[in-house]
């Protein structure tokens, strides 16, 4: 496995795999990197001859975009770590803020995907998907794969890559790789690590309030207002403080109606739970809605 930080170096090995006839996948990440990354380097290997993974904390995507927000200055830097757990990986693929956002983030030029940017987790985290879509994007025109992968636990964002990579013609495609969970059921994430001991206990209660809101739906409730509501009170409950329970039509995350039972539907969360915010979806099997 090869350390890369410069665009050019980067380039000349993905030229020289291109001569060679191998197809390329990339994975991009923040570090921190745990068992759900590495399942998302697995699949890659499994899509593709070679393959790079990026690690960039990417101040565009917080919430402060001038990166001096504290979920950005204290996001875990890992690097050694990291490297050390991909073996994997033929390129660990690590550019300087400097080299990404040259002139700057005020004069960055910017991706945005309207409509699915702005509401759930766009609507509580504003700019956050111009900051995800723009690093995308670079980071697609960097190593030029022929396919990239991305977790389904963050089913927004992977709404938007596909969106703008159908939209701006990139030769790219996009796999989503199913949530990798905890034996209890809460969705491997780096956030995890910002919950107490006691928090963590009762951290898969998220999840857990997802399979009832499926089973209330597939048991004929239609409202969603109904399933908001229940899953409020029962994440309240545990201490968590929810932003968002939503019922959605998985396609597009419009919101899901009645007239929708032909279409896929997802459930689709936010709370936090002390210092940490978690997300979370669950898809609702067609053939179990009458």
């Amino acid at each position: 496995m090869k350390i890369i930080h410069s665009v050019a170096e980067l380039r000349r090995q993905v030229m020289s795999w291109r001569a060679a006839g191998e197809r390329v996948a990339l994975v991009p990440t923040m570090g921190n990197l745990h068992v759900g990354h590495l399942q998302l380097v697995e699949a890659a290997c499994c899509n593709a001859d070679r393959v790079v993974v990026s690690i960039f904390v990417n101040p565009m995507q917080f919430s402060d975009a001038s990166g001096n927000g504290g979920d950005f200055e204290h996001y875990p830097r890992t690097f050694d770590a990291d490297c050390a757990k991909l073996a994997a990986a033929d390129v660990v693929f690590s550019p300087t803020v400097d080299a990404v956002y040259p002139n700057g983030l005020d004069a960055e030029t910017r991706v945005e995907v309207p409509g699915i940017s702005d509401i759930l987790c766009g609507e509580y985290r504003p700019g956050h998907f111009v900051g995800v879509a723009t690093i995308v994007a670079k980071l697609f025109n960097m190593v030029q794969p022929d396919v990239a992968l991305f977790g389904e636990k963050d089913f927004q964002q992977l709404l938007v890559i596909r969106r703008f990579v159908a939209d701006l013609c990139f030769p790219v495609k996009i796999i989503g790789v199913p949530t990798h969970r905890e034996a209890d059921g809460l969705a491997m994430s780096s956030r995890n690590q910002y919950l107490s001991r006691d928090e963590r206990r009762h951290a898969s209660i998220l999840y857990q309030t997802l399979q009832s809101a499926q089973q209330q739906l597939i048991a004929g409730e239609r409202d969603p207002a109904v399933i908001r509501s229940r899953a409020f009170v029962q994440l309240e409950a545990a201490g968590f403080r929810p932003e968002y329970v939503e019922v959605r039509r998985k396609q597009d995350l419009r919101i899901a109606k009645e007239s929708d039972a032909a279409e896929e539907l997802v459930i689709i969360a936010a709370a936090w739970l002390g210092r940490a915010r978690l997300i979370d979806n669950i898809s609702i099997p067609l053939r179990g809605i009458d």
